[in-house]
């Protein structure tokens, strides 16, 4: 079952990381974050999502956030969202556990001390499931073993996007630390560029980056060729998964695995085992700001 949840903290940087970090984990779907005590209360209410990220000893004061913010959901909220404090200062911890947080995690935010409070989470929202039995110690889940193919017609029609998936639905009874497990590598994206009756498959991990040509788009892959679908990059950015593909600029969306180097200054991409150089507009630096996020919430090692 997936779980829905809210980021609220002051510090912008702070939310891409520990949403990056919880894109890893299949049973976590994210919903909205907001940077203060009113934006965060009323994104709660409104979605009343399963799990919260609060921050409560923010750098920017005006935001209001601290625990307080936990006292006022009970006034509405017959289940209040477990709660899992992000903050830098340790000093406020016992505070915290006299409000029954889930965990109290120190940033930056380790992985290995994510998963664990996300074990924690899992555990604690059983009591408020009341189609799970407590003498039954186990969940079960659909295993999500699909592929996606994303046909783009490049005549006048419609384009049609179709989960297909490779068997037919499957189940598995695991523990409940194992639903909590860190997402699999699955089947690639595949992209299908049809053009009456000739159907091209592309592997998305071979995209370097799709380019704007007015109302067509330019997919260039990593053999060094490009193939035109008659598509919008506005289309695209629509039916990509934003997990992989990300827009970073009026005329290109990046392919995010196939980032070798964000420089900042000169506002450019590079893509990896070559000389492509791609810019990104400041419309999209949230977007970059993620991408970089992404890549630092993974096996990495900074110096």
């Amino acid at each position: 079952m997936s779980q829905t949840y809210i980021i609220i903290d002051d510090d912008k940087g702070s939310i891409l990381k520990t949403q990056a970090i919880a894109e890893r984990f299949r049973n976590l779907s994210f919903v909205a974050s907001a940077n203060n005590y009113d934006d965060g209360l009323n994104l709660i209410l409104e979605h009343q999502p399963r799990l919260v990220f609060l921050e409560i000893d923010p750098a920017d004061k005006k935001s209001n956030l601290s625990l307080a913010l936990i006292n006022e959901l009970y006034r509405y909220l017959r289940i209040v969202p477990k709660i899992i404090v992000t903050t830098n200062k340790k000093d406020l911890a016992y505070e915290a556990l006299q409000y029954e947080v889930v965990d109290y995690l120190l940033k930056p935010i380790n992985i290995n001390d994510f998963r664990k409070a996300i074990l924690k989470f899992d555990r604690a929202i059983k009591s408020d499931l009341p189609y799970l039995e407590e003498k039954n110690p186990v969940a079960t889940f659909e295993v999500l073993d699909e592929s996606l193919v994303v046909e783009l017609e490049t005549s006048e029609h419609d384009v049609e996007v179709k989960d297909v998936p490779t068997d037919v639905n499957q189940s598995a009874t695991l523990s409940p630390a194992e639903v909590s497990r860190e997402i699999p590598k699955q089947q690639s994206l595949i992209i299908c560029v049809k053009s009456y009756g000739d159907y091209r498959y592309i592997d998305s991990e071979d995209v370097l980056y799709f380019e704007a040509d007015n109302n067509s788009t330019d997919i260039h892959l990593n053999n060094g060729e490009m193939i035109t679908a008659f598509k919008t990059l506005k289309h695209f950015e629509t039916v990509l998964p934003s997990t992989q593909f990300l827009r970073i600029h009026n005329s290109y969306i990046i392919n995010v695995n196939q980032v070798s180097r964000i420089h900042t200054g000169n506002t450019v991409c590079y893509i990896k085992n070559s000389t492509t150089k791609l810019p990104f507009s400041k419309s999209y630096k949230e977007n970059v700001d993620l991408i970089i996020s992404r890549i630092a919430a993974g096996n990495y090692l900074e110096i």
